[in-house]
């Protein structure tokens, strides 16, 4: 079971659950919120690392947002850097899925004495994959009719709680290679339910401007990147651009995965992560 603690900063307070032994490792996601129950994309490192698992502002029980802004990737990194002080880590390590890699991308080019090393999955460093062909956030998708009647039933007042139930399997199931091993993959319970306010502020304010493609450059600490072959959200390409530019970085490809190869390919996944504690500077030699 996860170890619930509440960490009073200058910038809030914030609830953190920790589980594991070793190098402190920061695991969130930007509109995630979780509970003892832990988070299967954190689940994997703790037979390496002392994980360090993090509700952001209006997730689970940390502080509440005074302005809009607050929910921003860039305010956000500054949360984590007043959590981190407030652990007394020198510096940790970041690990992040989705937009939670995104969020780990924006850190590291604001606070990059702060961390060791950098592992991003299924992530992106611009909005483009909005408008690629293979996201099911896209309108040229034959995924995104259907994906945004989820949508609405996920926001009618009027949808029951089955009926919300069934959209979100739904949802999921588009993010998986192979749907019909989806009782394999989530039969152990976990949390992080999307916290909406935080996922709204994304969607309209935060990632129409997103862009940091050009400050990937200055990430130098060793990077890994990964991706599943057929992501339905997050295309393979944006995986590949975000390895191209960084400096010090290694690109793994998921064969058999859409866009949680955490749970669709655990065991490669797990061989993964063991590189990912083992990685130091001089990982990589060019």
């Amino acid at each position: 079971m996860w170890e619930k603690k509440l960490v009073d900063t200058d910038r809030g307070i914030f609830e953190i659950f920790s589980q594991g032994t070793g190098e402190p490792l920061c695991i969130t996601h930007l509109y995630s919120e979780f509970n003892d129950l832990g988070y299967y994309f954190a689940d994997t490192f703790i037979n390496h690392f002392k994980v360090i698992l993090i509700n952001l502002k209006e997730a689970g029980n940390s502080c509440k947002a005074v302005t809009e802004e607050e929910l921003s990737m860039k305010e956000s990194t500054k949360d984590l850097e007043a959590i981190r002080e407030a652990l007394n880590y020198d510096k940790w390590s970041f690990a992040g899925h989705s937009t939670g890699g995104m969020l780990g991308l924006v850190y590291a080019t604001m606070f990059p004495d702060s961390l060791t090393k950098l592992l991003v999955g299924g992530a992106t460093a611009n909005s483009k994959y909005m408008e690629h062909e293979g996201s099911m956030y896209s309108h040229k998708s034959p995924l995104n009719k259907r994906l945004l009647e989820i949508f609405s039933i996920l926001k009618s007042a009027n949808s029951t709680l089955e009926d919300r139930r069934k959209a979100n399997k739904e949802w999921s199931d588009m993010s998986l290679h192979n749907p019909g091993k989806r009782d394999e993959y989530f039969k152990k319970p976990s949390s992080g339910k999307v916290v909406q306010r935080r996922l709204d502020y994304y969607s309209y304010m935060d990632l129409p401007h997103y862009d940091i493609q050009r400050e990937l450059k200055q990430i130098t600490i060793p990077t890994f990147v990964y991706c599943g072959r057929y992501d339905a959200q997050c295309p393979l390409v944006f995986s590949e651009e975000i390895s191209r530019d960084l400096i010090n970085s290694k690109l793994y490809v998921f064969e058999k995965s859409n866009h949680i190869p955490y749970l669709e390919e655990k065991e490669v996944f797990s061989n993964m992560v063991y590189d990912f504690k083992e990685l130091t500077d001089k990982t990589f030699s060019y």
